[in-house]
């Protein structure tokens, strides 16, 4: 099984490849063999570990209002899959539009809270730290950085004469931010692929050790 295993990833690593020539029936069934198994996986997985010990099995243990709450999700659940349902697919709209709302508040809190009220906190640091001239220097980095680029984005004077080179200076930084999450991202890519072709040569041909 483990045999059949290798050579069935891969056919389908190779399928996948073949794309770099042009589009083709191999790589259309790599792709819809690929999101199949996907959306099986998920499914599964959201079955098993958020609707069967988080509603399923919490109804059977609870009692009184904790049990009977549960009908609320329940129904929203349904109700979006009347989407299916052409007639009565407007229903639906309904629920994913509670469930939107209700998502969009829970993450501008958390946003809030996790990312945007932690990086304003951090930037308060003192400009000059004695018997350690790197920590001032990147504390000094930090300060100039913060300050610019949030200048960029100010929008309500031109941005010509005092306020004209701190602009600059904050474009430069947040193009420099961009390029490093670029080149994060090419890298992580790159491993993917140097993974795959370590799988072929290794696994699958045997020609490296």
């Amino acid at each position: 099984m483990y045999i059949i295993g290798i050579w069935i990833a891969a056919f389908l690593t190779l399928c996948i490849f073949s794309f770099l020539y042009k589009d083709n029936p191999f790589y259309k069934l790599a792709e819809h063999i690929y999101i199949g198994s996907s959306a099986a996986y998920m499914f599964i997985y959201v079955y098993f570990f958020d609707v069967k010990p988080m509603l399923i099995d919490k109804f059977r243990t609870s009692v009184g209002f904790d049990k009977w709450i549960l009908i609320i999700p329940s129904l929203l659940g349904i109700i979006m899959l009347l989407r299916v349902v052409p007639r009565i697919g407007w229903i639906s709209r309904w629920a994913i539009a509670f469930t939107i709302g209700l998502g969009s508040g829970i993450g501008i809190v958390t946003g809030v809270h996790g990312f945007v009220l932690p990086q304003i906190k951090a930037t308060f640091v003192p400009l000059i730290v004695m018997g350690n001239w790197m920590e001032s220097i990147n504390n000094l980095v930090l300060i100039v950085g913060t300050l610019t680029a949030t200048l960029y984005f100010y929008f309500s004077k031109e941005h010509k004469g005092a306020i004209r080179l701190p602009i600059r200076i904050g474009i430069s930084l947040i193009m420099v931010a961009f390029g490093a999450s670029f080149g994060y991202t090419v890298m992580a890519r790159l491993s993917l692929l140097i993974g795959r072709i370590y799988f072929l040569l290794h696994d699958w041909l045997h020609l490296v050790k």
